[in-house]
């Protein structure tokens, strides 16, 4: 039997992740830490919760007491770190909350996981981070590599890059076994509205304008959520103490490109006339510090772990869409806010 905490295990990435460890490994039992901001939502993960190697507690991963009476209750294996405030375009408008959760939380999170573990052995600490951190690829023809410098652009990527060294200081200066992944955009079901994919396909559904940064020519590398999730399982287990890992879909699309495949796929869903939702893209001011382009060489974990992306590229955005349009009660309770009502309903009664 091993403990494993999950942080941020009731969000968008973090609930895929713990679904696939509570159902994988029936010898684990998992805790699920979350603050349940407002990205966080129980619905997620209706269809495990009352399974008994599982446990849900929320919490702040920046009271180091609570985290301290986890592991002391627990005794923890292993942590996979999941929780971070991840919007870019929130972390302008409001850049502390990136470095509490993001920086403060972690570093909370290695100091109790340091202070529990005096005997590493069998012990690992996962954090999972994100390609932004390296910046802005200007040529085509390059890619992130693991070796890439980091160069952030916003408050939510230089919150990461800090809360990377951090993890890896640890790993020099106390030796706390370690192990990060950076990964590309991720998109697939109970991801949170405000995001690309979702946005466009709940405005879509609604007949409501659909948004598009400066021309739309900003190029993201895209990577179907449950693929990311099989990655993590497998460096979780794999991977080689103080290694990182980029985990990519090798998949590039501009945005522009990427939302006309979406018109597309939704006036079919939909029974529209073809072209009838390409006529709700409006272009908006530019995001301030607006990267241009990502794109991940995930060739280390192809070779070392044997991991690669499962999901074509068009079945996943056809699942993802359909996901969406048969779960409608979820997306509308997150649009008007209701989601946040589950805890209490499930917890507090």
């Amino acid at each position: 039997m091993k403990n494993i905490l999950i942080t941020g295990g009731a969000g968008f990435i973090g609930s895929h992740v713990v679904r696939l460890f509570v159902n994988k490994y029936e010898d684990y039992f998992v805790v699920n830490l979350d603050k349940l901001t407002y990205a966080g939502n129980l619905e997620n993960l209706k269809d495990i919760e009352d399974a008994d190697n599982y446990s849900f507690v929320k919490g702040d991963i920046c009271d180091e007491k609570l985290v301290d009476e986890l592991f002391t209750k627990y005794e923890f294996d292993g942590v996979i770190h999941l929780a971070a405030e991840s919007h870019v375009d929130r972390s302008i408008l409001n850049p502390m909350e990136f470095i509490n959760t993001n920086i403060i939380g972690t570093v909370t999170l290695l100091n109790v996981a340091k202070n529990h573990w005096t005997d590493t052995k069998g012990k690992l600490f996962y954090h999972i981070s994100t390609d932004e951190v390296y910046g802005s690829l200007e040529n085509l023809t390059d890619f992130f590599l693991e070796s890439t410098s980091y160069d952030p652009k916003s408050p939510y990527s230089a919150a990461k890059a800090s809360s990377d060294h951090f993890v890896r200081a640890y790993n020099n200066t106390f030796g706390l076994p370690i192990v990060i992944s950076n990964c590309s955009n991720n998109y697939g079901p109970n991801q949170f509205p405000e995001k690309l994919l979702p946005l466009v396909i709940s405005n879509i559904k609604n007949n409501k304008t659909i948004p598009i940064y400066g021309k739309g020519e900003n190029i993201r590398d895209w990577l179907y959520v449950v693929d990311h999730a099989r990655a993590i399982d497998k460096i979780f287990h794999r991977g080689k103490i103080g290694e990182t890992y980029n985990i990519g879909g090798s998949n590039e699309w501009r945005n522009i490109d990427l939302v006309r495949v979406l018109c597309k796929i939704m006036d079919e869903k939909l029974e529209r006339e073809s072209g009838q939702s390409e006529k709700l893209i409006s272009f908006v001011k530019d995001r301030a510090g607006h990267d241009l382009r990502y794109a991940i060489d995930s060739s280390k974990i192809q070779k070392e772990i044997n991991w690669r992306p499962s999901v074509k590229f068009e079945e996943g955005l056809r699942l993802t869409v359909d996901w969406y349009l048969h779960n409608e009660k979820w997306l509308n309770n997150i649009l008007s806010g209701d989601y946040q009502q589950y805890y209490s309903e499930q917890y507090e009664n």
